[in-house]
């Protein structure tokens, strides 16, 4: 609590430099949700996960994300500083003197000018990259995704751009040793942008060191775990390289957007891989100044003789195969890959409402090749003076083949999800220079 209380006075204190160069802004986005109907089911499940099985009850829940973050602007450096707490609906029991242990540092990053072209951003900081496929903020989830990072960014006047970071995760005397699907040892990757008129293109080449599940006390010397590859670090490690580029093209009323990415080396537990891939194409039409058309596809490789499936790491994974997260969402490596065709369109509504509406239709890349089922969805939004609305429905149709885990009941006829989200950003203290 004491740190609660040192940071929100950090904040206040921030007044007294009430200028040009400081902002300080909040938000508030609480999202209700209908569960346990099929939203983020999981696709390969691990034991008794039931979403949208027969014989569930959904229920509704409501998630909170509350936010301050200031910005310090210099000729010399910008630093940055987010606060926020993520907490649901009854998390926390009536006049507990205690709260759910939520609250937490967002972001603290500095960026420091180098010259013209060049900085350095270091600290924690959110990765978004041109779709965010492989590097993303995840702005959808309530807690969102930041690194621990340092990045040389390079921005030219010519519209060409170069990031470089690295990272190394350690914790307090012991050597990071986590093998959990995410959470990496070492982070190291090289981003390039060029714009040449209507096309945009971009390079990613990236290297993911995952510790296997070692640890090493710098002050024992000595692994807490036997194994029979240690490297200096006492640990077995898995290195994942992931390259590939990202196209965008623009042609007035036509949009064209395209991925390529392949892997090589290691996921985490020495899982090889080899050549696994990832690509996807997407269109946009539009057809006046109310309907924009959608189009898209995209195949994620799956499992082979010799190699494990893509792993799309760590991208926006809501954005991509459908809204209900049955795929990629907390089951990050499907055995059996995906495939991703998809149609949908954009409508600018009376009264300043917006809706989209998408259709999904899945199958296995690998394998059986089987039919996984057909999803909609729907979202309509709307700002008003000073916040928005965001609400939406979807469905999926599962088909017969659908892997689900043994014994577990067939699914639901209905396998539905609904949400509805307000958003406030006010801004407490801004200024210009």
């Amino acid at each position: 609590m004491k740190k609660q209380y040192l940071i929100l006075g950090l904040f206040l204190a921030s007044f007294q430099f009430a200028s040009a160069q400081f902002t300080l802004e909040g938000e508030f986005r609480p999202r209700t949700e209908l569960f346990n109907n099929g939203f983020n089911y999981k696709y390969q499940p691990k034991g008794g996960n039931t979403s949208g099985r027969e014989g569930t009850t959904a229920f509704i829940g409501t998630s909170v994300r509350a936010a301050l973050n200031s910005t310090y602007t210099t000729d010399s450096y910008k630093l940055y500083l987010g606060i926020q707490e993520v907490f649901n609906f009854g998390d926390r029991q009536q006049i507990s003197a205690s709260g759910n242990a939520n609250f937490r540092v967002q972001e603290a990053w500095a960026e420091i000018k180098l010259a013209d072209t060049w900085s350095f951003k270091i600290g924690r900081q959110p990765l978004s990259y041109d779709d965010q496929r492989i590097l993303g903020g995840l702005a959808w989830a309530q807690q969102a995704r930041t690194h621990d990072v340092g990045v040389f960014k390079h921005k030219s006047k010519s519209g060409f751009a170069f990031d470089a970071g690295y990272s190394l995760n350690t914790n307090g005397d012991n050597v990071f040793g986590n093998s959990a699907l995410f959470t990496y040892r070492e982070l190291a990757f090289i981003h390039a942008n060029k714009k040449m008129g209507k096309l945009s293109l971009s390079g990613l080449l990236m290297n993911t060191t995952f510790q296997d599940d070692q640890t090493l006390n710098n002050n024992a010397g000595t692994p807490t775990v036997a194994g029979d590859d240690f490297n200096s670090w006492g640990e077995t490690k898995s290195n994942l390289l992931t390259a590939g580029i990202h196209a965008k093209l623009n042609l007035g009323t036509l949009g064209l957007a395209g991925n390529f990415y392949i892997q090589s080396g290691d996921r985490i537990g020495e899982t090889e891989v080899k050549g696994a891939s990832l690509f996807s194409l997407d269109a946009t039409y539009k057809a006046n100044t109310k309907i924009i058309l959608l189009a898209g596809f995209e195949s994620i490789s799956g499992t082979t003789d010799d190699s494990a499936a893509f792993f799309p790491l760590y991208g926006t994974n809501h954005k991509f195969n459908g809204l209900m997260d049955r795929f990629y969402v907390e089951n990050h490596a499907i055995g059996s890959g995906l495939i991703d065709l998809n149609i949908g369109a954009k409508f600018k509504l009376p009264n300043g409402y917006n809706l989209t509406a998408k259709f999904h239709n899945f199958k296995e890349e690998s394998r059986n090749k089987n039919s996984l089922g057909n999803e909609i969805d729907l979202v309509v939004a709307k700002t008003f003076k000073g916040f928005k609305l965001v609400a939406g429905y979807s469905q999926f149709f599962e088909s017969d083949d659908f892997p689900n885990p043994a014994g577990n009941p067939v699914a639901n006829d209905t396998q539905n999800w609904a949400w509805a989200m307000l958003i406030i950003k006010p801004k407490f203290l801004s200024g210009t220079k």
